[in-house]
């Protein structure tokens, strides 16, 4: 049996940062009630959800219980699901091979994070014992920004790069963030002031890694046949492309590019008729996995966005930035916009939902010539990788 075109019809992400303000059910009521809007639907059409969360920092031990009721949904199937930092995008993906096998008609995935309600060394200690082998962490003391400056080690001895230049990525992503208004850090830097911020993990100092965030993201999909039935405004998944990578950094064979995103980039690409020698010729905009400088200059080349070694190049000759030939991060990325880490993927295609019907606006607006928009989700160092491909249309026009 074929499978069934999926579409998006509505989508949206919460003000990310610390948001004590709100509790789970609340921040999570943010993001639905925005998509639910958008989408035009009553919440009891919604046959099944999906709810993303990483959550052994919060106080909720059973978010997927919470957030159903909460939001008033008696849908035919639930689940929770994780997959690290890729979990909003493994929810996506769940979600959509739900309704295209014919399971549902319309779906939703829900993605939610409290990470601030437990201090900042207990969440960087769970993080570096759950995304890896605990050996590497109890005899090691590899935290995750540890894992990354591996990667930005390596990447600078091969390359020639040098700290200032992966300052570049966060003066970038803080520029759009300072346009963002659902944005954890609205402020914009230089890389002076980059360089002059503490070491977290050498060479990753402080404003080469995202934040711990608290929010909340929600998209609503739906089938082909639902969406003509209703006259629904939507965008379309053309492909999900997925893949895991070994969570034992010692099994690694390069610390230049990331395994799993090579792989899942390939899929995806595939599903989506891009060409994978050229994919800038067809994608407008992309969001990326920025969770450190260097994951920002390694995406450019594990999508193929630019040759390897060259990642840097694209980004100072801003190519990145908006009026480029392929803007990346126009939200702030996880860098600034926040990475609640169960929340981040389903943001991200909210985000490249908004930006390919030209609802964006502002300053963060880019130009949508082709119609189609990428989503680039890692879990962890690399464990997993999800790679979105998102259209205007039902297929990549040539």
């Amino acid at each position: 049996m074929s499978s069934r075109r999926v579409g998006i019809i509505g989508a949206a992400y919460s003000k990310f940062g610390d948001r004590q303000d709100v509790n789970l059910a609340e921040l999570t009521w943010e993001a639905f009630r925005e998509a639910l809007q958008e989408a035009s639907i009553d919440k009891d059409e919604i046959e099944f959800t999906v709810v993303s969360n990483v959550g052994a920092w919060s106080s909720e031990p059973l978010p997927a219980v919470v957030v159903s009721e909460a939001m008033g949904l008696r849908p035919k199937g639930s689940v929770r699901v994780e997959a690290a930092c890729a979990s909003g995008s493994a929810a996506v993906k769940l979600a959509h091979d739900i309704i295209a096998a014919g399971q549902a008609e319309v779906a939703t995935a829900i993605g939610v994070e409290k990470m601030k309600e437990s201090p900042t060394p207990l969440v960087v200690e769970f993080i570096g014992r759950a995304g890896n082998y605990m050996w590497e962490f109890e005899n090691f003391g590899l935290t995750f920004p540890g894992y990354y400056a591996l990667y930005a080690t390596a990447y600078m001895a091969k390359y020639g790069v040098k700290e200032e230049d992966l300052c570049e990525v966060a003066v970038k992503n803080h520029y759009y963030a300072a346009r963002n208004e659902r944005a954890q850090f609205r402020n914009e830097i230089n890389v002076e002031r980059c360089m002059r911020s503490p070491y977290i993990a050498w060479p990753l100092k402080l404003y080469d890694c995202s934040p711990i965030t608290d929010g909340a993201a929600a998209v609503i999909l739906a089938s082909e046949d639902y969406i003509r039935k209703h006259g629904r405004e939507a965008t379309w998944i053309l492909g999900i492309g997925s893949a895991t990578g070994t969570s034992n950094m010692s099994k690694r064979q390069d610390f230049t590019s990331l395994d799993a995103s090579v792989v899942a980039t390939r899929s995806a690409y595939s599903k989506a008729g891009i060409d994978p020698g050229n994919p800038v010729k067809s994608i407008d905009v992309a969001e990326v996995h920025d969770c450190f400088t260097i994951a920002e200059i390694l995406a450019y080349e594990d999508l193929g966005f630019a040759k390897r070694g060259e990642g840097l190049k694209l980004l100072k000759e801003g190519e990145t930035y908006k009026e480029g030939s392929i803007p990346v991060n126009l939200s702030g990325g996880l860098k600034a916009k926040g990475h609640p880490i169960g929340a981040t993927g389903q943001s991200m295609i909210a985000e490249l939902h908004h930006q390919l019907l030209g609802k964006v606006g502002g300053e963060r607006q880019a130009d949508i010539r082709r119609g189609v928009a990428l989503a680039h989700n890692v879990g962890g160092t690399g464990h997993y990788a999800y790679v979105t491909v998102l259209s205007l249309h039902k297929e990549v026009e040539a």
